[in-house]
């Protein structure tokens, strides 16, 4: 299919903004949708599939209308990812150091919804996908807001294939290169002066998994990270840690287990268990979902289909056949000899 399009009113500054550094814009469009996209000054044509040109046609009409101000590449990346401009994904609103925050997709509207509801909700999906930044920033809301009194951020300290070995420093400096990534989300939703205050008053707390065990959270938000690598002993403990007035949010990826492979995960086990148990929700994301570069979708879907491929297949098994049926002679009743 081919689909033309004329921009109008003509504004060289948005054509400009609209197609990018050497039209470094409309080559992520045609890698990521697999069109091909042709213009001369305001006229564009855009030739693929039917579903994936409309497709580009409509980034290409968002693009231009905020095209204003130059657009950087991971708007646009975010508008292929999902909805860049996130309209029609009501979401709750975080009040976050991001005024930009909100949900990308319906699915992480609904994760944001479950938060807000439920005193337990569990995000799965593939990297990517902002379950754990999302569930930050849920917590960074309900500390500014005074709905809790601390946020409790904890994680199992499991390589991933590796053996680090013994590390060197005290034993914050030990568990800091596990609990990194939860660092880099907390200083990008307050601030590094924010975050240390908050460390300072208490009111922020970073631990690992193991630390966990005969604790009682109140009026905590509370999130566990990578809950993949946890053992469903690990995971049972968690959950039972729960007190009073505590928002707890699960994150983990089951592709991505870095367990033995004879160790069953806690997350998966706790997916089969508690799905039904009223109060507790359970957000399934997936590879749509994720708002990063869109080859980050395209690489865990073949590696999803890869895996499938993998699966040894089910013999399914045959009726036996029925064996013929013989006619045996009838046996005959000797007749008795008269007295």
């Amino acid at each position: 299919m081919i689909l033309r399009h004329l921009f109008s009113p003509l504004n060289n500054t948005r054509l400009s903004n609209l197609c990018g550094p050497t039209d470094e814009h409309l080559r992520t469009i045609e890698i990521a949708l697999d069109v091909r996209i042709a213009h001369r000054h305001e006229q564009f044509k855009v030739e693929g599939p039917k579903a994936k040109v409309q497709r580009a046609m409509e980034i290409l009409q968002a693009i231009y209308e905020m095209a204003a101000r130059p657009v950087t590449p991971a708007t646009v990346q975010l508008m292929l990812s999902g909805d860049g401009s996130a309209e029609g994904n009501a979401g709750p609103t975080l009040s976050t150091r991001r005024a930009d925050l909100k949900p990308r997709t319906q699915n992480q509207a609904v994760y944001l919804d479950n938060i807000a509801e439920f005193d337990i909700t569990f995000g799965i999906g593939p990297a990517g996908t902002g379950k754990t930044y999302l569930a930050v920033a849920a917590a960074v809301d309900a500390l500014q807001r005074s709905a809790v009194q601390r946020i409790v951020l904890t994680r199992p300290a499991v390589e991933a294939g590796e053996r680090l070995g013994f590390l060197p420093g005290d034993l914050n400096q030990k568990v800091d290169p596990y609990l990194r990534p939860l660092y880099d989300a907390l200083y990008d939703l307050m601030g590094y002066d924010q975050v240390h205050k908050a460390f300072e008053r208490q009111a922020l707390e970073i631990a690992p998994l193991a630390f966990m065990r005969g604790r009682t959270l109140n009026n905590a938000f509370v999130i566990l990270d990578e809950a993949q690598n946890t053992t469903p002993e690990q995971m049972k403990m968690f959950l039972t840690r729960v007190g009073f007035g505590t928002k707890t949010v699960i994150t983990g990826d089951v592709s991505q287990i870095d367990l033995p492979k004879t160790q069953l995960s806690g997350l998966v086990e706790a997916e089969r268990i508690l799905r039904r148990v009223p109060g507790i929700a359970i957000t399934r994301l997936t590879s749509a979902d994720i708002v990063r570069h869109p080859l980050v979708a395209r690489i865990v879907d073949a590696y999803d289909a890869a895996r499938l491929a993998d699966l040894p297949t089910i013999a399914v098994p045959q009726a036996e056949p029925e064996l013929p049926r013989i006619d045996l002679p009838k046996a005959r009743t000797p007749k008795r000899s008269g007295a």
